[in-house]
């Protein structure tokens, strides 16, 4: 095995890196953390570390660095007792560096089971400076948290954000510019179907669905099936396709439980909780709960769901053109989701799509595609004012598709915004 890490590591070194795109992520290039990049897989990963690694490759000479791709398929079946051949490797190569910092770059670790306490090793033991990536939730929650202790930074990868997907098809953002905001409006509506996973930017139109049903199946596959050692495959794919052709609904799993039994399913209510958590782990879908002031209400009530990204729902629903508010709706949840893990719905007399809070700021947030019908406008209005009652703030916004203007209900304040701009002008860093 130290022959097959040897070769990797002076193969990458001799390798000229890809054309790099540089993502809205500050990521620290000598903290004395171990830096953790976690998230669905083809979000980007990888990339980052790339740019990484260019700038390093700038101020210090190649042999300081280590990449390892970890799903590499001549590391295939690694376990942990060999990883300790990456580090002897590297020095037998250059025995000159065990003086000085390295860097070092494990790309997908949580391929090796245990890999965490080689990392806690080697960030002991060694002056280097330690990245990974991994497509696991669990790598967060579980393994880093109790494992590294303290050891680590983590950083969420998501697929590109709409400034970023401008940004990558090179499209000027100027919103004063007439011309800029028309080229603006055209790629949002691509960006709502298809999603920001950057393969599928650059990809033609006749590979796209392609593309992300290859990555649904790598998800449900590689980090879900086999992770978990599933057998009961056709359920497993029945629930994420019902779960992406639903995005922005309320999930009852006593509901499903009674669909699928009537289908001839023979599951149990726990394997339906169990399926939607790992799909939760592998960063494919997300649950949030209703906003109440005691966790046992929050408990009782069922989640509303979001998918990674809107492309998954462009493969799964037919009639995803017809469905507008909801991919308005989760693309205001992922970019919210960037910010913070506190995010709720409200449910009183009206129902509002997102309470979200990060550090001292709180936010009320309504999605609605158009607001020309009275009643609806009504609706989304009263819903606002009710649940600033509630939460005791006083401005609340309402995201649709062209409408900007300020609505004032005695002290309390909605701001509407057109989603093209609350995208480009809300600030991902400001919380």
């Amino acid at each position: 095995m130290k022959d097959i890490f040897k070769r990797l590591i002076t193969d990458f070194n001799e390798r000229s890196l890809p054309h790099i795109f540089k993502r809205d992520y500050d990521i620290p290039l000598d903290s004395k953390k171990i830096v953790s990049l976690i998230g669905v897989r083809r979000s980007g990963k990888s990339y980052i570390l790339f740019y990484l690694i260019e700038l390093l490759r700038k101020q210090i000479s190649l042999d300081r660095i280590i990449y390892i791709n970890f799903e590499d398929d001549r590391l295939l079946g690694l376990t942990l007792k060999y990883l300790d051949d990456l580090i002897e490797g590297y020095f037998e190569i250059y025995p000159d560096n065990r003086d000085k910092k390295i860097y070092i770059f494990l790309d997908e670790v949580q391929a090796v089971e245990g890999w965490e306490l080689f990392a806690r090793r080697i960030h002991d033991t060694l002056n280097a400076s330690i990245f990974i990536t991994g497509s696991s939730a669990k790598l967060l929650s579980r393994e880093i948290a109790t494992s590294l202790r303290g050891r680590t930074i983590s950083y969420e990868i998501f697929p590109l954000s709409f400034r970023e997907y401008l940004r990558f098809k090179k499209i000027e953002v100027n919103l004063s510019s007439s011309k800029s905001l028309s080229y603006i409006k055209k790629n949002l509506g691509d960006y709502l179907f298809k999603g920001g996973f950057p393969e599928v930017v650059e990809s033609d139109d006749s590979i796209t669905k392609r593309i992300l049903s290859d990555y649904s199946d790598l998800i449900i596959y590689r980090d879900v099936i086999e992770r978990y050692g599933i057998t009961n495959n056709l359920l497993m794919k029945n629930l994420i396709k019902y779960c992406f052709s639903n995005i922005g609904t309320l999930l009852s799993i006593n509901k499903l439980y009674n669909e699928y039994k009537s289908q001839g399913f023979k599951i149990g209510k726990d394997t339906l909780y169990e399926y939607f958590s790992y799909l939760s782990d592998a960063y494919a879908l997300f649950g949030i709960p209703v906003f109440r002031n005691s966790v046992k209400e929050e408990q009782r009530n069922p989640k509303k769901i979001y998918a990674v990204d809107n492309g998954f729902k462009y493969i799964f629903d037919p009639f995803v053109s017809d469905d507008f508010s909801k991919l308005y709706e989760n693309t205001v949840f992922l970019h919210l989701r960037r910010k913070t893990e506190e995010i709720y719905y409200f449910k009183g007399n009206q129902e509002v799509d997102f309470y979200w809070t990060s550090g001292r700021r709180r936010e009320l947030v309504n999605v609605s595609y158009s607001i020309n019908n009275k009643k609806t406008r009504d609706r989304e209005m009263e819903g606002l004012v009710e649940a600033m009652d509630y939460t005791g703030t006083d401005s609340s916004i309402l995201i649709t598709k062209d409408i900007e203007e300020t609505i004032r209900y005695g002290k309390k304040t909605i701001e509407v915004v057109p989603l093209y701009k609350w995208l480009l002008t809300e600030d991902l860093n400001a919380c």
